[in-house]
């Protein structure tokens, strides 16, 4: 995940890009050049005037002003081509060696293409990758009525990422008989009606070709927007205008539309489920899996049919800004296909996604006879609304509201202790983790940022006041990234909490959101709107959507207080817990275009208080735990089982023995998850029994909290050493 910046350097810095792009980005259209090659057999997706004037000007602000100052050269150039190869057909599936080799004059050609706005090259990549995917599963329909000898000793390679590009026709056509006789068997281990499983499979193969055909040429440019982007660093990303807009709502944990989350079934756009309290659900009219036939903004607006749409362009179309008037068609479920559609008129809202939203529970923990209650936190992400905020409202989320207001309750229950759980957030505004940690420091620096003139920023908490002052941990994973990091990291060198799970993910880079529609020059836009006449459709239908998308751009790098880059390192936990996302293949030291660590001066700030002590202890208990540990041993396995799955490349089509190894590996799981249960004191479950939905098997977060116990537990000997005038590390 992103975050915004709070430098006072940036303002001034896109000043100059405007007023740059004013003056230059007149050149932007002239003729474009000649459409890409014909590939007969593929849909023939071009690029559009807007897209070519994206590519320019986000290439002229990379190069300008990304943190890492890369040059758009050949050398890039090549990098880009296999990002976008992999993209195309990462796992070998589809295109032909020849067709590969075929593509290599473009390895030192992206570059000028970039610059020149030139998409062509692109476009027929990805037209002769359509047409190969188009043909494979074309004939994949043609074998399901073949009859397959499910007997024979033969093997399904399922991951080709490291083989070489198919040379010829005969052996693509096996791959995809092999791949179809995989598909029926699976579905006949499950069923022994082939006939109905044919049906079946055949519906999936065509709901793939109706899919392949309702790609517009907006997915392409994203999907070459990224490999371009990912060549520069991992965390510049141009998102188009959907891909902005979906950004943007999850930043804010919100948006404006109707109130329901939308899919696709037999062509129709399909109401998967309806927001409580949503202008849909509110309505009454609107129920779920009805099928919206057509969509019409405002009262008077003329309706335009979205069926066998794309899903990205029609959530476009419905979604738009709160207080606007959208018409729908809607074919109610009970509805026969030819039945006459009603029309239902909905007035768009704010709707908060409360699911992704800060949570809290309170767990206890018998701790030599005497109850210990510790209050654990969900913080999914760094989120703020800031439309809601710049607008005045009261009552908008953020972050650290939210927290605040958990800390606030948690208190009113008298908890002895506090665990904050990271796992899997993967980040969000820089603000928001800077003012999360104001809440359990008295005041100080949180951040260091280093600009592209190494000119380093310090931000702080400047409120003394303390929210919480109590036994305090902080759970982590691989995927903690960014400003999860920040705030992790500053409370560790702070001495505030103790640090526990895996080594974090290691993003140090700050990034800025750029709206291309600001600093694209308004009569350049003009121009491209008219030379797009009517095909605007994809872009900004519902009115909630930017025309140019949105850049996300790498313009600093963070540091701890201690002067330590998170960069590559991220945040080492104090107590370790093994990881079941291997370390070696998610991480910023994975990725190639990484930046590296680095070290700046320290900043000047206090300890809250001295934990070296205390972690050593804590450390004591909890691996005497584990030594004893059913459920830490289970957790090990894990490991290793994930591990050896991760390994495996190919899949027996002999039945009997696929049969075996999936009766032994089902039998296996269950007999692993009763024994987890059991040794969390709950009851085993009988076969076909559900697990009732109130129960938390997840052993590192009650570890976690038991850690935080044993801390409670030893709080009259943990006072701050270092600052005298810090609070007591208790409630």
């Amino acid at each position: 995940m992103l975050y915004i910046p709070d430098l006072k350097t940036v303002k001034d810095m896109f000043k100059k890009v405007y007023v740059f792009l004013l003056l230059g980005a007149a050149l932007a259209c002239k003729a474009a050049p000649a459409k890409p090659m014909k590939v007969v057999g593929s849909n023939d997706l071009q690029p559009d005037v807007r897209q070519q004037v994206v590519t320019k000007e986000v290439a002229e602000l990379i190069t300008r002003y990304n943190y890492k100052k890369v040059e758009l050269n050949d050398s890039l150039s090549e990098i880009i081509y296999k990002n976008y190869l992999k993209k195309l057909d990462e796992n070998h599936n589809y295109l032909m060696a020849s067709d590969v080799k075929d593509f290599e004059k473009y390895k030192d050609q992206f570059d000028d293409d970039i610059k020149a706005g030139n998409l062509n090259d692109v476009f027929y990549m990805f037209n002769v990758f359509q047409k190969r995917y188009l043909d494979a599963i074309k004939y994949s329909l043609a074998q399901v009525d073949k009859s397959f000898d499910y007997s024979k000793d033969e093997n399904f390679t399922y991951d080709r990422d490291n083989l070489p590009y198919i040379t010829s026709q005969a052996e693509m056509d096996e791959l995809w008989s092999k791949h179809v006789k995989y598909d029926l068997l699976n579905m006949k281990m499950a069923s022994p009606d082939m006939a109905k499983n044919k049906v079946t499979l055949k519906k999936r193969y065509n709901d793939l070709l109706s899919q392949s055909n309702k790609l517009t040429n907006q997915e392409v440019f994203q999907s070459f927007m990224d490999a371009f982007t990912e060549a520069i660093d991992p965390h510049t990303n141009y998102f188009n205008p959907f891909n902005a807009a979906q950004f943007n709502m999850e930043m804010s944990r919100s948006l404006e539309g109707i109130g329901a989350t939308l899919g696709v079934a037999n062509d129709y756009v399909t109401i998967e489920t309806l927001v409580h309290g949503g202008p849909a659900d509110k309505s009454h009219q609107v129920s779920v899996k009805d099928r919206i036939v057509a969509v019409a903004q405002g009262k008077t607006g003329e309706f335009q049919n979205i069926v066998g749409w794309n899903i990205n362009n029609a959530i476009g179309l419905i979604r738009g800004p709160k207080g606007s008037v959208v018409r729908l068609q809607i074919l109610p479920a009970e509805s026969a296909i030819g039945s006459k559609p009603k029309t239902v008129e909905l007035v768009r809202d704010k709707i908060v996604l409360k699911d992704e939203l800060v949570k809290k529970e309170i767990r206890t923990y018998n701790n030599n006879g005497k109850t210990v209650k510790i209050g654990i936190i969900n913080i999914p992400a760094f989120y703020v609304d800031n439309n809601a905020a710049q607008s005045g409202a009261t009552n908008y989320h953020s972050t650290t509201r939210d927290v605040k207001a958990e800390l606030d309750s948690l208190k009113n229950e008298h908890v002895d202790g506090i665990v904050l759980d990271l796992r899997e957030d993967g980040g969000g505004s820089l603000a928001e983790a800077i003012s999360l940690t104001g809440l359990f420091i008295k005041q100080g620096p949180v951040v260091q940022v280093r600009d592209t003139r190494d000119q380093v920023e310090v931000d702080s908490d400047e409120d003394p006041s303390i929210d919480y002052s109590g036994p305090l941990g902080i759970l982590v994973d691989r995927f903690s990234a960014s400003a999860s990091e920040i705030f992790s990291g500053a409370l560790q060198d702070y001495g505030r909490a103790v640090i526990m799970g895996t080594q974090s993910y290691g993003k140090g880079s700050v990034q800025n959101e750029i709206e291309m529609d600001k600093v694209i020059n308004p009569s350049i836009a003009d121009k491209v709107a008219q030379l797009m006449g009517k095909n605007t459709k994809a872009y900004a239908s519902g009115g909630s959507e930017s025309q140019f998308g949105q850049l996300n751009l790498t313009i600093a790098k963070f540091y701890r207080i201690t002067g330590n880059s998170t960069q590559r390192h991220g945040v080492t936990p104090d107590i370790t817990f093994p990881s079941i996302i291997p370390l070696d293949k998610y991480g910023e030291d994975t990725e190639p275009s990484a930046m590296p660590f680095d070290v700046i001066a320290k900043s000047d700030y206090t300890k809250f208080g001295d934990l070296s002590q205390p972690i050593i202890q804590l450390r004591k208990m909890h691996d005497q735990r584990m030594t004893a540990s059913k459920s830490y041993q289970y957790l090990l396995d894990d490991v290793a089982e994930f591990k050896k799955h991760e390994e495996e490349k190919s899949v027996t089509l002999n039945e009997a023995e696929l049969k075996k190894q999936r009766d032994s590996d089902e039998q296996k799981t269950f007999d692993r998850d009763n024994d987890k249960r059991v040794a969390l004191g709950l009851p085993p479950l009988k076969k076909g029994q559900t697990k009732p939905r109130t129960e938390d098997l997840d052993f590192i977060k009650i570890e976690a909290g038991q850690i935080i116990a044993d801390f409670a537990n030893m709080n009259s000997k943990v006072t701050s050493v270092t600052n005298p005038q810090s609070p007591q590390l208790q409630n």
